[in-house]
Order: structure tokens, then C-alpha cells, then sequence
């Protein structure tokens, strides 16, 4: 039998940012955490940006290594807006996303990394 979806059990208990590593350090109840690097968080916007309205219309997001979280607004009970300093603001990162993206991380992180190298493009500004 499927077990039933319960948000609360992923909502984080703890969000911290941490500016001089440049990572979003996220705690749940269940004792898991996440270390998300801005790069990752932004490269993986759950924006229309980023990921299109559709199957296929991903935008592969280069040039973002040296990306600055400015800001974290909360986003009713469910979520959360991040500040980049590129102007992208449009993504909600909800709590069930960002668990996804901290379980997942090495793997998607590697696919992104494959993805942009098949592209011929850089992580580094102007890539």
C-alpha cells in the first residue's frame, strides 16, 4: 500500500544560510539535512524560467558559479521565493522540492554537470 503524502514531515525545522560558503543548510525533523550550494538551488529553479511550460522546454541554465542567494522570502505555509542576484526571483521551492533536491543532489548535480559540458557551456559569468 502507498504511503500517504505528509507535508509536515517534510517541512524543514531549520533554514539557515550560509553567506561565506554559499550554501542553504536545510534541517527536517527526521534528522535528515541538506547543504544546497546557490549554484545548485538556481540552476535547479522550479521557475517556468528554467524548467519551460512543457516536457522539453528546459532552459539550461549556464554562467551562474558565482551566484549570490540575496534574499528568502516564505511563500504561505509551503514554500519559499529565493533572491538571486541575477534578478531570478520566480521560483517557489517548496518544502516537498527541496527535500527532492537534497536527496537527489549528487545525481542531478552530475546530470547538470553532463548537460553543460554536451553543450559546450560554463559554469563560470558570460558561459
Amino acid at each position: 500500500m502507498a504511503k500517504a503524502f505528509n507535508e509536515s514531515v517534510i517541512r524543514p525545522v531549520e533554514i539557515a544560510l550560509q553567506n561565506a560558503s554559499r550554501i542553504l543548510a536545510l534541517r527536517y525533523v527526521d534528522g535528515s539535512e541538506f547543504r544546497l550550494s546557490w549554484e545548485f538551488l538556481r540552476v535547479y529553479s522550479p521557475s517556468a524560467e528554467v524548467i519551460g511550460h512543457g516536457p522539453g522546454q528546459e532552459v539550461l541554465q549556464t554562467g551562474k558559479k558565482d551566484i549570490v542567494l540575496q534574499g528568502i522570502e516564505p511563500v504561505g505555509n509551503y514554500a519559499i521565493r529565493l533572491i538571486f542576484s541575477d534578478g531570478h526571483d520566480s521560483g517557489l521551492y517548496s518544502w516537498a522540492y527541496l527535500h527532492e533536491l537534497g536527496r537527489n543532489e549528487p545525481a542531478l548535480w552530475q546530470a547538470y554537470l553532463d548537460k553543460l559540458a554536451q553543450a559546450g557551456g560554463s559554469r563560470d559569468t558570460g558561459g
